[in-house]
């Protein structure tokens, strides 16, 4: 084999194995197929859970999430029961200081371990990435990174109707022409974590009706923005003063979904400005976020860049989000060739996000019983799914272009794809048996509301919390644990084997195909910090909404009646993604472990001596599979501990505009 001295990997995010497959069959995705003539094509083997940022986090360290220490979105605080933000973490260790940024993916990521061997890489929008790695070359921070307002997607709805409210992720501002047709308004910026209150951003609106159009006008650039009806704007760059002194700036862009006889504008969730150095930085070197957005225009920095929230609450239609989807996608291939242009060696990354919001949207126009359809279904709306893979598959032929015969070029999706039909209350499950108890004998969905409010923790043995875990209430662990530790084996294997093979007693079938134990499926350093029990749901079923955030609804099924109607948080067996690359290699066992050993070989660099995966490649060494079990061979520390002092409020804004909640 000639040596290789570039890799570039091209990731779809939530790629369906079943649809890909199918559409190479037809002919639909002439430059997958091409890769696969070249190399090769493979399910890949996903993680537990099959979850976003816990698989690309498994792709850049090698590791299981015992040893990087991702396990979901959301984890808990065994202090208060309450939850947090999985990925990263504000800590202030002093008053006269400003908060610390902690990234809470550990291990070893194998562009860090390139950077040692004096390899470059350059990374765009990898999950778990923010704060930035500090890596030879240049890294733009991906899921993880929040809005101004430290949430992972608030945006601001107005409107003239004064009975409008807020509904999930959003802030409502109701507003009124004056005689000369002017609105005067406000955007709402950062919030003051001591007093509660927000910075705002003076705009107005001068609202033609004839024209279909408002003209924004603000101390921002530009100075005056014309946003048209049923139409995304341009980017306005503005500035909150939060302090003497102090100033944060970003950017938000707006959508006009009608202009009369009601007035309606949604603004997105306020980025942070690229064009501007920040105190958070979404860049290594900081100022390369600055640098791009001079090459290629202002694009969006928070991590979860789809509006998906703006249309679960019925703020812009189906057309409008794809716009959107469509502009975010634009917006990645521009980095994606601005950096293949001048990419001579090392490893290329750049993660396409969008794959994984249309499926989640839009997976319900592919099937007529859908709960969330209402009848709304049309041949064009079965077919986005299968236009947008199209859309990738072309992204795919324009970065081949970049791949000489020293290249190993990958494409991969973290998971696969599947219905999400109907919710399983985990909380309710618990309660009525025998497991978690509430107070004053007050019963499921009577004031259950999130965060755990009337749960009685002196006779809890287990509560859920997040995308399918399952904690006990441990003595000396949690704040008011009861199991100890004689009584944890027995209550684990109680709660699986009851759970396990549990039934939809509405739809007659099996809604969770199995429950795995910590020690089943996590080894390394940060083990112990993973739920203790995992649930493993079947096809159409997924854990409810109300389970995420500690709810305890009445029942314990539910009908999933939100657009966001398709998902992959289950058994994951059932959602392989996809893997392909321009070299043979060996696809029968292949699985995300192995993608960051496959990189090193090729580029001739040692696998790090925590990595459990081996090269793929048939023409590099391998070894057999491994499970590391020692927690030394991690290079990182431990995690800080003890409570992260947010109140409910800070928690609910940290958490704003992550959807799957």
């Amino acid at each position: 084999m000639k040596s290789l001295n570039k890799v570039i990997v091209i990731g779809l995010d939530g790629l369906e194995p079943k649809i890909v497959s199918t559409m190479l069959e037809s002919n639909e995705l002439p430059n997958l197929a091409r890769l696969r003539k070249l190399g090769g094509y493979s399910y890949v083997r996903t993680t537990c859970p099959a979850q976003t940022p816990v698989a690309w986090s498994t792709f850049a360290t090698g590791t299981n999430p015992g040893g990087h220490g991702i396990f979901d979105f959301v984890s808990r605080d065994p202090r208060t029961y309450l939850p947090q933000l999985g990925l990263n973490r504000y800590e202030q260790t002093s008053a006269l200081l400003p908060p610390k940024v902690v990234n809470l993916r550990f291990g070893t990521s194998v562009w860090e371990l390139l950077s040692k061997a004096g390899i470059p890489s350059t990374i765009l929008r990898c999950p778990c990435t923010y704060p930035p790695d500090k890596i030879r070359g240049q890294m733009l921070s991906g899921m993880g990174v929040p809005d101004l307002r430290g949430g992972l997607g608030t945006s601001t709805f107005y409107s003239s109707n004064r009975s409008i409210k807020a509904k999930a992720s959003e802030n409502v501002i109701h507003v009124h022409k004056d005689n000369s047709g002017t609105i005067t308004t406000h955007l709402i910026g950062p919030r003051n974590q001591k007093t509660g209150s927000d910075a705002e951003f003076e705009v107005t609106l001068d609202v033609d009706t004839s024209a279909k159009r408002a003209i924004l006008r603000s101390s921002g650039e530009p100075k005056t923005l014309e946003i048209r009806e049923k139409q995304w704007s341009d980017w306005l760059r503005v500035k909150f003063k939060t302090g003497p002194l102090q100033s944060v700036r970003g950017i938000v862009r707006f959508y006009l979904p009608k202009i009369d006889p009601v007035f309606e504008l949604y603004a997105s969730p306020i980025n942070f400005d690229p064009n501007v150095m920040s105190l958070y930085p979404t860049s290594t070197p900081p100022e390369y976020s600055r640098d791009l957005a001079k090459e290629i225009g202002t694009f969006y920095t928070t991590g979860m860049v789809e509006d998906h929230t703006g249309l679960s609450n019925g703020r812009f239609d189906e057309t409008a989000y794809l716009e959107q989807c469509e502009i975010a996608l634009r917006e990645r291939e521009k980095m994606m060739l601005y950096e293949l242009e001048r990419f001579e060696q090392g490893l290329f990354f750049c993660l396409f996000d969008t794959p994984d919001r249309v499926q989640h949207m839009f997976w319900r126009f592919r099937e007529n019983d859908h709960p969330a359809n209402n009848g709304d279904a049309t041949p064009e709306m079965s077919q986005v799914i299968e236009e947008h893979y199209r859309a990738c598959d072309e992204i795919v032929g324009r970065a081949l272009e970049y791949a000489d015969d020293r290249t190993l070029f990958i494409v991969l999706s973290d998971h696969g794809f599947n219905s999400f039909q109907r919710g399983v209350h985990l909380n309710s499950w618990l309660h009525d048996n025998g497991f978690l108890t509430l107070r004053n004998g007050i019963k499921p969905g009577e004031e259950n509301g999130d965060f755990f409010p009337n749960v009685d923790w002196s006779r809890t043995k287990a509560y859920a919390l997040g995308l399918g875990g399952i904690y006990l209430n441990l003595e000396g662990r949690e704040e008011k644990g009861i199991i100890v530790s004689h009584d944890v084996d027995a209550t684990k294997v109680a709660i699986a084997k009851r759970l396990s093979g549990l039934t939809d007693p509405d739809r007659g079938k099996i809604a969770i195909r199995s429950v795995a134990t910590r020690e089943d499926v996590y080894n390394g350093a940060y083990a112990d910090m993973s739920p203790d029990l995992l649930v493993n749901f079947s096809e159409g079923y997924r854990v409810s909404w109300a389970t995420g955030l500690g709810g305890v609804p009445e029942g314990q099924f539910e009908d999933n009646v939100k657009k966001w109607s398709g998902d992959h948080i289950i058994d994951p067996a059932l959602v392989p993604g996809v893997l392909f690359m321009n070299r043979s290699f060996q696809g029968e066992r292949a699985n995300l472990l192995d993608l960051a050993p496959t990189i090193l070989a090729a580029l001739g660099v040692p696998k790090g001596s925590a990595m459990e995966g081996d090269s793929l490649l048939y023409d590099m060494p391998t070894k057999m599979h491994h499970k590391s079990t020692d927690a030394s061979k991690t290079d990182s520390p431990k995690p800080p501990g003890g409570s992260s002092g947010d109140d409910e409020e800070t928690i609910r804004e940290r958490l704003k505009g992550l959807g799957y909640l």
